[in-house]
């Protein structure tokens, strides 16, 4: 274990074997510390917050501070659950959750960059990439395998797919469904077929997926007509994943395809039928 002098460690922390924490950083509270990991210097662990191992913490980053909600009450109880193998950079925050009992989670292998924000009750999974100054606010849930963009915003609920991407410096207050490019304000502009190639999709998986965003996107559809119409076909797993995404979408719906790769109007119902 090796701790700078000036570190402040509060005796309620449990602090795992070879954990490096460096000068001035503030450990405070019921903090636990999983092994390997790395506190750089000023960065501050405080409230119920669990780091899993191998995680690294950067300079004046704030993991577990209070959440940024008039309703929040200090005795709240709630929490920071951290995964293992993430790298936080510097001036990164980290909220707990804000209803009692309440938590906000970042799962493994993840890299948040310079400035990140993650509100209270945020639940983010796997191998994801979010740029700097990205701020994700409260409840806001992110998929496996996605990279969201600098300086872009994710309004409080919204969900984003899984191996989705989003634009820097961009704007979302409806779902971004899974595997899709998004931009702008609000805008689904096609699929991450990068990313599906990098995660060994193959090439019938990514035509199928062609189709079913097609379908959603490219046929004149609303939500309601293209979930129907795929009921009525067979789908891989990967698709099956897609629809059932957006069947799932909150008050807000999804993103919309942007205006130039809209469609001419709906078939006609004898049209939809032998499609």
């Amino acid at each position: 274990m090796k701790i700078h002098p000036t570190a402040i460690i509060s005796a309620e922390a449990e602090v795992a074997s070879e954990v490096e924490i460096g000068p001035y950083a503030v450990i405070e509270g019921a903090v636990k510390i999983g092994a390997g990991c790395r506190i750089l210097a000023h960065a501050i662990v405080t409230g119920d917050t669990t780091l899993g191992e191998r995680n690294t913490v950067g300079s004046h980053a704030i993991v577990g501070g209070e959440p940024q909600d008039l309703s929040y009450r200090p005795d709240a109880g709630s929490r920071v659950v951290v995964g293992s193998d993430n790298v936080i950079r510097e001036y990164c925050t980290i909220h707990r959750g804000s209803a009692p009992g309440s938590v906000t989670v970042l799962g493994d292998h993840n890299f948040l960059m310079a400035g990140a924000h993650l509100g209270h009750n945020c639940h983010v999974g796997h191998h994801c990439i979010i740029a700097n100054n990205a701020l994700l606010g409260g409840h806001v849930e992110v998929g496996d395998r996605v990279f969201i963009g600098g300086g872009s915003a994710f309004h409080q609920f919204v969900r984003v797919g899984e191996l989705a991407i989003t634009q820097g410096h961009s704007g979302f207050s409806c779902d971004v469904p899974p595997f899709t490019l998004a931009a702008r304000i609000n805008e689904v502009v096609g699929l991450n077929v990068v990313g599906l190639r990098r995660a060994g999709w193959t090439a019938p998986q990514r035509d199928e997926l062609k189709r079913a965003y097609r379908l959603v996107y490219a046929r004149g559809f609303n939500v309601r007509q293209a979930l129907e119409q795929a009921r009525q076909s067979e789908w891989g797993p990967e698709a099956t994943r897609f629809f059932e995404f957006i069947g799932q979408a909150g008050k807000r719906g999804i993103c919309a395809a942007r205006a130039s790769l809209r469609t001419s109007p709906p078939p006609a119902a004898h049209e939809a039928a032998s499609s």
